[in-house]
């Protein structure tokens, strides 16, 4: 018999109001208000979580002025709030623009409207990164902070968005994994997830992919970069707690899309595996090549700060 573990039942939805319609005229003129459903969302509840988390976690570094170089942080208290705004706008829409351009740029080019419908899902963490260094950027600029010692503070914090965001993406059984038959794979609901070729009495389990992004680019890698922070003087770094943040996150995304399940529209009966890029047996998922570049760029950001 297959080993595997049942999806909890747990609804993606944590609270739902029904606002009831609500007529009136006004003159000759009828108008309807209400009609509708109010609903409180795991997803969106992580997202505010994740952003909170790592503001107080940003200004606790801040406030520990011994763990800077000459005791001077990146910036004050009063940027923080602005930073935030900033980091809140650069992550919905460079998540929303990675995941239209990435991911499905040909369905969204025949509706475009529809690549503003954000509440339908679909959001790119690469891109939100993309969105959230532009952010810090254009934020740096307006107060004329140095951007790296800024983007150091940023990086030890961001492990906490990712951490609330894939037990979501858990929550909602999307993002699962290819079809396993270790014993903790979940037998995720829904017809996609169930449909698996070496599915036994009509029961598919999967790696739950989302737990282990959870596990390795959200708890373990923000343990690594507290401790850092807080025990070492890692900030007197400059560029280092960033390169390990890109590094960390980059090699476990790609680590991960081994055993995570594609997106359908790359998969083809030439190509069942899902490859973005894919040369004779072996290839690239998206997910990997997009993690290349912080690879990369992260190895280069920790060789650079560690030189005497």
């Amino acid at each position: 018999m297959l080993a595997s573990i049942p999806f909890p039942d747990i609804s993606p939805v944590l609270l739902a109001l029904n606002i009831p319609q609500w007529q009136f005229n006004l003159g000759n003129a009828n108008f309807n208000l209400g009609g509708f459903e109010l609903a409180v969302r795991w997803y969106a509840l992580a997202y505010i979580a994740g952003i909170l988390l790592a503001s107080w976690m940003m200004r606790l570094a801040i406030q520990r002025t011994g763990i800077w170089p000459k005791g001077k942080p990146a910036f004050t208290e009063k940027n923080l709030d602005d930073l935030i705004t900033w980091l809140i706008i650069g992550i919905i829409i460079g998540g929303r623009l990675g995941y239209v351009l990435f991911y499905k740029p040909l369905y969204y080019l025949q509706d475009p409207i529809a690549a503003l419908r954000i509440f339908d899902g679909g959001m790119s963490f690469h891109g939100g990164f993309l969105g959230v260094v532009l952010a810090g950027i254009l934020f740096c600029r307006k107060h004329q902070i140095p951007i790296l010692p800024a983007a150091d503070v940023m990086a030890m914090s961001a492990p906490a968005g990712l951490l609330f965001g894939r037990l979501a993406n858990f929550i909602n059984a999307e993002l699962w994994g290819r079809e396993t038959l270790l014993p903790w794979g979940v037998i995720f609901p829904g017809y996609d997830a169930q449909t698996c070729s070496n599915a036994i009495v009509g029961l598919c389990a999967r790696h739950p992919s989302q737990l282990y992004e959870a596990l390795g680019e959200g708890l373990i890698l923000g343990v690594v970069l507290l401790y850092l922070t807080f025990q070492t003087p890692a900030l007197r770094r400059t560029g280092l707690l960033t390169g390990i943040f890109a590094f960390g996150y980059g090699l476990t995304r790609f680590l991960v899309e081994l055993v995570r399940q594609p997106d359908a529209h790359f998969q083809s009966p030439e190509n069942p595996v899902g490859y973005a890029l894919q040369l004779h047996q072996w290839g690239l998922t998206m997910g990997q090549l997009l993690s290349l570049p912080m690879l990369i760029i992260g190895l280069w950001l920790i060789t650079k700060s560690l030189k005497p």
